[in-house]
């Protein structure tokens, strides 16, 4: 692995004053972040990441209400205008102070993200009245604007212009690859990254310039080693090797309940669990009849009861009970009698053969959980050659479509159904942005038409009316494999309070942890 010693500006980035409460935390994930940039790849990880190092505008509460951060106050000026008044005062890391100008530099920036342009589409332009204020315009009413700024975590504009040392632009976004941005930090957050040695170890350090001297996290170093292995991520963790661990995987949720020294927290989770069918590498996966097919051969629920544990939630669509989209008549359709029929039907009673891509450090039990479908599979007589690998090696691989199948997880950072949509089965489009993620090459253009209009709905009623209705569609069209809604779960010594700082998206706010000697 290539070391990597990042680049510092300025005194900000030094140790904080040392205090009688300063603390170390010693962090193991299941992998470490790919990338530092925060616009090359929209992830779980990435997002964590950024919490950490950057501030978004707004920011999710633990009751999925928004929370000021760099925006303090926002009033709409129009049914197409929403105004935007920044914090005065706040630095980056390299000392730059934040203004407009910063925020404007983040929005092109979005607008040119293969991964976020999507999410960005609605905005007309980011019109700046001051140093401190700025409006965002939508073509039409958009009722997610404040959902989208969750997203919007401003970049220091000054430190990234200009060129590195190798002639390339500082902004260059380059997915999967080496560039400035991916190896360097200058947000507002609580912490830099003081040091970093992909797969081996990541370590942070408090911004001694943050701006929330109301926070009361008191973690001045963070250690983070990516484990891959589960149950040598618990181990660690029991053996008192490291302060906190994510996530715990349920095999192993009676060994951290039976220690006195470490605690457990669980949470019910929204993160969809599926594999996609790529219709354009393999023909048969265009027969509407064969994707019905794999679907019926999948047992949701016996995953759910022996791989999970119980740990998780079975599905049938995108979106999770509590979301305006859920569709209640929608439930999994495991009948392995009507899948053979389906077969025969279309003309493959013998079957095929696919390829297969999963992570096996990405998703609980990912690996697991694969295996378990080529099984499955294999009963309807679809012989399946399945290969796993690390999470920095799979998104590359997803990127190319470079299997028949591949598994991908997603959880709706907005909060609200469309974002499974624009990213998991709409009409690719690079233009846009749209289908970003969307592996199997599926497209239904009533459905996107769909999407476009609830997206300028602000009525509730109606906008579940019509996402009931693509749920609907996209589950009698068999576009994907739905398997199950991930719930999240966290493990730390006694001393380390994360119930208040973990949540149901999975961004834990660890710039306001306490720990406790």
């Amino acid at each position: 692995m290539k070391k990597t010693a990042l680049l510092f500006a300025g005194a900000a980035l030094a140790l904080n004053i040392a205090s009688a409460q300063a603390a170390t935390l010693r962090m193991a994930y299941d992998a470490d972040p790919v990338s530092l940039d925060p616009y090359e790849q929209l992830s779980g990880g990435t997002l964590q990441l950024s919490h950490m190092t950057y501030d978004p505008l707004v920011r999710w509460d633990r009751n999925l209400g928004f929370e000021p951060r760099l925006a303090e106050k926002w009033e709409r000026i129009d049914d197409n205008t929403m105004r935007f008044h920044l914090r005065k005062g706040v630095k980056f890391h390299s000392g730059n102070e934040l203004s407009t100008k910063d925020v404007a530099f983040t929005f092109k920036r979005l607008q040119e993200s293969p991964d976020f342009k999507g999410v960005f589409a609605p905005f007309k332009a980011l019109n700046v009245i001051d140093d401190h204020t700025f409006d965002l315009v939508t073509a039409e009413p958009f009722p997610l604007i404040l959902n989208n700024m969750t997203y919007l975590f401003p970049m220091d504009s000054a430190f990234f212009s200009g060129e590195d040392a190798n002639g390339k632009p500082k902004d260059l976004l380059v997915k999967h690859g080496d560039s400035f941005a991916s190896r360097t930090i200058s947000g507002t957050g609580p912490y830099t990254v003081s040091y970093r040695e992909q797969g081996v170890k990541v370590e942070f350090t408090r911004n001694a310039g943050y701006w929330d001297k109301n926070s009361p996290g008191n973690v001045d170093k963070i250690v983070f080693t990516p484990i891959k292995e589960a149950p040598t991520r618990v181990a660690a963790l029991l053996a008192g090797d490291v302060d906190f661990i994510a996530p715990v995987p349920p095999t192993d949720h009676k060994r951290i309940k039976s220690s006195d020294n470490v605690e457990l927290v669980t949470m019910g989770g929204t993160r969809i669990i599926t594999f996609q069918m790529n219709q354009e590498r393999n023909e048969v996966f265009k027969d509407k009849r064969v994707r019905q097919a794999i679907n019926y051969a999948i047992n949701q629920e016996g995953i759910v009861k022996k791989i999970m544990k119980g740990f998780a939630t079975p599905g049938a669509q995108f979106s999770p009970k509590g979301y305006l989209g859920h569709n209640p008549a929608l439930t999994p359709r495991y009948d392995l009698k009507k899948a053979k029929e389906l077969m025969k039907e279309a003309g493959y009673s013998q079957g095929f053969t696919v390829t297969m891509m999963a992570p096996n450090n990405r998703y609980v039990n990912d690996e697991k959980i694969a295996q378990a479908v080529v099984s499955m599979l294999a009963k309807i007589k679809i012989k399946v050659d399945l290969k796993t690998m690390p999470k920095a090696q799979y998104w590359p691989a997803f990127d190319e479509r470079a299997a028949d199948m591949m598994m991908i997880g997603w959880h709706s950072d907005t909060e609200d159904t469309n974002n499974f949509f624009e990213f998991l089965s709409a009409c690719a489009n690079k233009d846009t942005g749209a289908g970003q993620y969307n592996s199997g090459n599926y497209c239904n253009p009533a459905v996107d038409a769909m999407m476009s209009e609830s997206n300028t709905i602000t009525d509730p009623e109606k906008r579940a009316s019509i996402m009931q209705a693509m749920e609907k569609a996209v589950y009698d069209d068999a576009a994907f494999v739905p398997l199950h809604w991930q719930n999240l779960s966290w493990g730390a010594r006694k001393g380390v309070e994360i119930a208040p700082i973990v949540n149901g998206m999975n961004f834990p706010y660890i710039g306001d942890l306490i720990i406790k000697e």
